[in-house]
């Protein structure tokens, strides 16, 4: 499983999204499936629906249980985002629970545009909110 975690600011652009999303896929060179996860309060974000739709990837929101049983593993941390969201990095944290236990970041935080993404691999992949 390639978990693309993400995350941004309030109603970012779709073409955003889908940019990020796209540049950091090309740093990734696995034939495994690939799909997006964001953080449950994300889940009315239209831009994350609207770019899962147009790069054809399923789009799974995480509770923040899942996204702080990963803290421990993050490449990035951000004091701003703990003291904010409770974990020390958005994107990564949803990459590395949409992975799943064993999992590792293969490409940290990347961001442009108030979107955020990074990539994680390997483990197994967890169970959330399909959108």
């Amino acid at each position: 499983m390639v978990a693309v975690g993400l995350g941004s600011r309030r109603g970012v652009e779709v073409a955003a999204v889908v940019s990020l999303v796209q540049r950091a896929l090309a740093r990734v060179a696995s034939e495994a499936p690939v799909a997006l996860f964001a953080p449950v309060e994300k889940y009315g974000e239209p831009a994350f629906a609207q770019a899962a739709l147009e790069l054809g990837l399923p789009l799974v929101h995480l509770p923040k249980a899942a996204l702080q049983a990963a803290s421990d593993r993050t490449v990035t941390h951000s004091e701003r985002v703990v003291q904010l969201f409770g974990v020390p990095s958005v994107a990564e944290t949803c990459a590395l629970a949409g992975a799943g236990d064993g999992s590792r970041i293969i490409v940290p935080r990347m961001t442009a545009d108030g979107v955020t993404c990074a990539i994680a691999i390997g483990g197994t992949p967890a169970e959330g909110t399909r959108s």
